[in-house]
């Protein structure tokens, strides 16, 4: 049996779902919201590739490569925040990220 582009599209909405759930389900962790926004990146990518080998185009791939960069990106300037703030203020929490309204 042939691994089609259907099974990639599957495993795809899996982790869009996954990220989804974990940004909707627990606002209370910023690393578990980092992490879900990866999922969902890791889903973007997935899509990309899928199609640019089904229709033989390496434009998806080239896309994909610059999703990479940008959600390697983000996870390093958003745990490089989070470092801070928890050093400055001993939580990670979500609800405490509002008491740094001016």
């Amino acid at each position: 049996m042939a691994v089609g582009l259907g099974h990639y599209l599957t495993v795809s909405a899996i982790l869009l779902v996954l990220g989804i759930f974990g940004i909707f389900l627990n606002r209370k962790n910023i690393i578990i919201i980092l992490m879900s926004i990866e999922l969902i990146l890791l889903a973007v990518n997935l899509n990309f590739v899928a199609f640019s080998a089904a229709l033989n185009d390496m434009a998806g791939q080239v896309m994909a490569m610059l999703v990479l960069t940008v959600a390697a990106a983000e996870a390093a300037i958003g745990l490089a925040i989070v470092v801070i703030y928890f050093r400055n203020r001993g939580s990670i929490q979500v609800e405490d990220v509002n008491l740094m309204k001016g």
